[in-house]
């Protein structure tokens, strides 16, 4: 009953998060245009303002005054204050409710101080008025503030191509008719149909028709994938040219899409260490900046400058001093790092994990199947007897193995099939437990047998000899040996050059299997890999990883998630391969879609980019300031150097539009992805 509730809670929360995304996505776009409506407003608002400012006058040669124009004067730039300035005063209101000052305290407090000083020197406070400086601050500010956010919208638009993927409408199969409903109202045992070029609605299963799907935007894969009946099929991929019938397995919110979008949105907003760090530099940057602002102050007053000339130095100060390119330069590459890994079939659940991989020493394949394709497939085939083809003792064994879901069976019919056999009918086919298959084909009684049982029950069997990672069986005719078909999990083609990167990286290979010996060795000395560990229980894979880890290894591990549950979780760095489809229910810090090895070795070095691009975000940020904030002081005052306020504000926003850009920046570099 409580894992009930506990899962229907996560279903109210997973429908939630993907309706939240739009619902944020909206919210950001209102944003946008409020900074940039502001913005024009006070743009126009700015030409009075200026042309009624004595210093600019003074630049312009040009001097004209009425009564009241410093009282025009005050309104308009009142105007400007409260209306262009809103958004800032209100963002250091929230920060001091919340006790946490930062950005919005800096410009809330600069504008403040500004514009209270000009408002006193209109009512008879001996000294020059601020009000075109705090007018063309506000004004930059808010261009500023526009611009970034369209940067960082940018910078997550990664997420809203994969939300994108799912279409809105299906067509539902009901009896003869087809109707149109929404995505979202589609459930388990529903049929649906998917015409050639359009998206899938659902997740599901092919009912009837055969096509070719493209699958790229959620596995990496960039070949298109043939599908026919009784094959899976996952909502968001683009269908072929042929038309499909889906049995609908669950909704919408539990769909494989929805689960990625869902561990996307939790992954950009985990903290990361790289992240706290950030944060806990802005925080400090924030307090620097208010305390040089005041020491600035003080130094330029009590030197006897006047007032106005104290005040805007310390405006100018705190300006330039807004961590807001500090505090995003971590978030920016966690929002685009995640979700451009999720389009490349990289499945970030763990930041720390993710960031983690640019440590690590040792890469742990759990199994063969990564780096080889998995399956059986004939890698030779001779006839030992005259008269019978080598295409007729495949013919034979093709014939017997057809009904046989074994994966040599299907090794052999696959050949079979490739080849465009013509197959000989057999009858009264049945098992030997644990030793093959026999059954009648022509009159004749076939099998098709292991060389052990061949070697006990017919003489002569053992005239073929095994070459390394190869399995053999025997093809027997009325109790004569007629051939052997020798079968072999081939490599993967991908998976040279992947061990080969890695070697390049400095990361040692270790291949961790429960797989014999022979096949071990055979796969880890084609590979050119560090070592192998053959024939080992699940349970002894947790061991293994630990004396790695004793030996000052930092481990990452390649598991299927559920096996493999405790050595992932053992590991420095769990990696769980092949299991796109049960995004949930996996133990590792990240999922690979595909069980391509090429793709552990894109995600390490997506890692170690991701990574560089974070440092390089924070030295600028901090970089930046550390040359900006004298300069804004009046450090070089005697060498004719001093930033007005606006200059200052210029200057913030260009860094934070640096990070953003250098965020935006980042790709999946890897296999021609």
């Amino acid at each position: 009953m409580e894992h009930q509730h506990q899962h229907n809670t996560m279903k109210m929360e997973h429908e939630h998060a993907t309706m939240n995304h739009g619902a944020h996505h909206d919210h950001h776009a209102m944003m946008i245009a409020d900074f940039r409506k502001r913005f024009y407003v006070v743009l126009v608002l700015t030409v009075p303002v200026m042309l009624l400012s004595k210093m600019i006058q003074h630049w312009l040669g040009i001097s004209f005054t009425f009564s009241g124009d410093a009282y025009v004067l005050l309104i308009l730039s009142s105007v400007v204050f409260i209306y262009g300035g809103w958004p800032f005063l209100k963002g250091w209101w929230d920060e001091m409710k919340s006790r946490e000052p930062g950005m919005m305290t800096l410009i809330g407090f600069a504008i403040t101080v500004a514009y209270v000083y000009s408002v006193a020197t209109v009512f008879g406070l001996q000294g020059m008025d601020f009000f075109w400086e705090l007018t063309t601050l506000i004004l930059i500010m808010l261009l500023g503030h526009w611009i970034e956010m369209k940067s960082v919208m940018g910078a997550s638009r990664e997420l809203e191509l994969l939300v994108q993927l799912m279409p809105d409408e299906a067509h539902l199969v009901h009896g003869d008719h087809v109707m149109e409903v929404k995505t979202a109202e589609l459930k388990a045992g529903d049929i649906i149909l998917v015409k050639p070029g359009e998206k899938v609605a659902a997740d599901g299963v092919i009912l009837e028709g055969s096509t070719s799907l493209n699958e790229s935007m959620l596995t990496g894969e960039s070949r298109p994938v043939e599908k026919q009946a009784n094959d899976k099929v996952i909502a968001g991929s683009i269908n072929g040219n042929g038309a499909i019938k889906i049995t609908v397995t669950h909704g919408a919110a539990d769909s494989y899409l929805s689960q990625v979008v869902k561990l996307v949105q939790d992954a950009q907003q985990s903290r990361s260490k790289t992240q706290l760090l950030a944060d806990k530099a802005a925080r400090w940057l924030t307090v620097i900046a208010i305390l040089a602002g005041i020491a600035t102050f003080l130094y330029w007053w009590l030197s006897g400058r006047e007032l106005s000339f104290a005040i805007e130095r310390m405006v100018t100060v705190i300006v330039i001093c807004c961590p807001h390119a500090l505090g995003l330069a971590v978030p920016l590459v966690i929002a685009k790092s995640t979700a451009l890994s999720a389009r490349h079939g990289l499945l970030i659940k763990n930041r720390t994990d993710f960031e983690n991989s640019r440590k690590i020493t040792t890469l742990v394949f759990d199994k063969t199947g990564t780096l080889t394709v998995g399956r059986f497939e004939v890698v030779r085939f001779e006839s030992l007897q005259q008269g019978i083809s080598k295409e007729e003792i495949l013919k034979m064994a093709a014939a017997l193995e057809g009904s046989s879901e074994h994966p040599i069976a299907t090794g052999i019919t696959g050949k079979a099939k490739e080849m465009q056999l013509t197959l000989p009918a057999a009858e009264n086919v049945t098992a030997i437990t644990g030793k093959g298959i026999t059954g009648n084909i022509a009159g004749k009684t076939v099998q098709v047998v292991s060389p052990g049982y061949a070697g006990e029950h017919f003489k002569d069997a053992a005239t073929a000899t095994i070459q390394p990672g190869e399995t053999l069986v025997y093809v027997v005719t009325d109790n004569t040996v007629a051939g052997f078909i020798a079968l072999a999990d081939q490599i993967r083609p991908e998976s040279a050059g992947a061990i080969a990167t890695l070697k390049e990286n400095r990361i040692k290979t270790v291949l961790l299997t429960g797989d014999n010996k022979v096949v071990a060795e055979s796969v880890s000395k084609t590979l050119d890999m560090d070592s192998y560990i053959a024939e080992v229980l699940p349970h002894q894979k947790l061991d293994k990883i630990k004396e790695l880890q004793q030996q000052g290894e930092f481990v990452a591990m390649t598991g299927d998630g559920i096996n493999d549950a405790p050595a992932l979780a053992q590991a420095n760095v769990g990696i769980a391969i092949g299991s796109g489809s049960d995004v949930a229910a996996e133990t590792a810090g990240i999922v690979l879609v595909n069980s391509n090895p090429q793709d552990v070795v894109n995600l390490i070095l997506f890692g170690k980019a991701t990574y560089r691009k974070m440092i390089q975000n924070l030295a600028w940020a901090t970089g930046y300031n550390i040359v900006a904030l004298p300069l804004a002081a009046g450090v070089l005052y005697k060498q004719g150097i001093l930033l007005s306020p606006a200059a200052g504000a210029v200057l913030m926003t260009v860094s934070t539009v640096v990070v953003a850009i250098n965020a935006s920046l980042l790709k999946v570099k890897g296999s021609g992805k």
